[in-house]
């Protein structure tokens, strides 16, 4: 027998020597949710492990991650109703407590590396991405204007990375713009460029109470079922100027992240969802699943997908395990 490819695993030493994909700390993006006020902590009652946070506690978390190796944060607002309108109007007010925030995170820990999130759910008494008019329709050109100005708004924070995760057609480009004309050049856009209308998402809606009120956002998130149609999104954001492509969610859409690897010479990020995070915490918590191997295999399957970086809520406990 001449082959015998268990040669190749027959020890520690060996199987490390030929491992094809090595997980990091600088694979992870940790999302955080950050609460108007101080001294609060509250838990995602659906994510376990996960709170939403002050700032106060915000810039502590942020400390501790950076000390395991954590470095890129992608920060979003709970925002109360009393804040939200059909159009967004609060998340481009510079008063606004998660645009201040943005800067004292910023000037705290200019070393991190920050991304925001640019869509209307947060902020819409609707609570979807764009605007909704008087029959329900999701009016996409409107709503790129908003998405433009909030952006802008965000990157003279100081942030790093702008995160369109709305679908509306050309908010890409339109972001691209508005930026440069603002003098932010240098803001890079991670676009979630092949974002689907996923049963997963759930645990994250219910940390933002943006789940909407009506309807469901299948006329701009994309189908479940469809693989090509991400080409389709993925050449139209690397257009119009894109650094980054992301899909969403990671787990089942192992294939989607491939596919656009494949594809693409821009990096490609993948975002490891909250109901992907609830559902392996559950399993673990019953004792079906050894917690810390599925967290670091889940984690490993999709950078082997072709992730060059991946959002996950595991980021600090998987940076603690690689520790280990």
């Amino acid at each position: 027998m001449l082959q015998r490819p268990r040669r190749n695993r027959k020890s520690a030493a060996i199987r490390e020597m030929v491992e094809e994909t090595t997980l990091t700390t600088k694979d992870f993006i940790f999302p955080l949710f950050l609460l108007e006020g101080t001294k609060k902590s509250v838990p995602v009652d659906s994510m376990p492990g996960i709170n939403r946070l002050s700032l106060d506690n915000m810039l502590k978390e942020i400390e501790e991650c950076l000390n395991l190796g954590v470095k890129v944060f992608d920060i979003f607002p709970v925002v109360d109703e009393k804040y939200k309108d059909k159009t967004g109007t609060a998340s481009y007010d510079e008063n606004f407590f998660y645009l201040k925030a943005l800067t004292e995170i910023k000037k705290k820990f200019p070393e991190a590396c920050i991304m925001t999130d640019v869509a209307l759910d947060p902020y819409s008494v609707d609570g979807h991405d764009g605007i909704v008019d008087d029959n329900g329709v999701i009016l996409n050109d409107e709503t790129l204007d908003v998405l433009a100005q909030m952006a802008v708004a965000q990157a003279e924070t100081g942030i790093d990375i702008i995160g369109p995760s709305d679908m509306m057609d050309g908010r890409v480009a339109e972001i691209r713009e508005a930026l440069d004309e603002s003098g932010f050049t240098n803001t890079s856009i991670m676009s979630y460029t092949a974002k689907y209308a996923s049963a997963f998402y759930g645990p994250f809606r219910d940390a933002l109470d943006s789940a909407p009120k009506s309807g469901d956002k299948k006329t701009y998130q994309m189908n479940p079922a469809n693989k090509r149609e991400a080409l389709i999104e993925a050449e139209q954001d690397e257009l119009e100027g894109a650094d980054m492509l992301m899909v969403k969610p990671a787990m089942t859409y192992l294939d989607v992240i491939h596919l656009i690897r494949e594809k693409t010479e821009l990096p490609v990020t993948a975002y490891n969802v909250s109901g992907e995070y609830a559902m392996i915490k559950a399993a673990a918590q019953k004792g079906w699943l050894d917690n810390d191997r599925v967290i670091l295999e889940t984690l490993l399957s999709i950078k082997r997908a072709g992730a060059d970086a991946i959002l996950t809520y595991f980021a600090k406990e998987a940076a603690q395990l690689l520790k280990k």
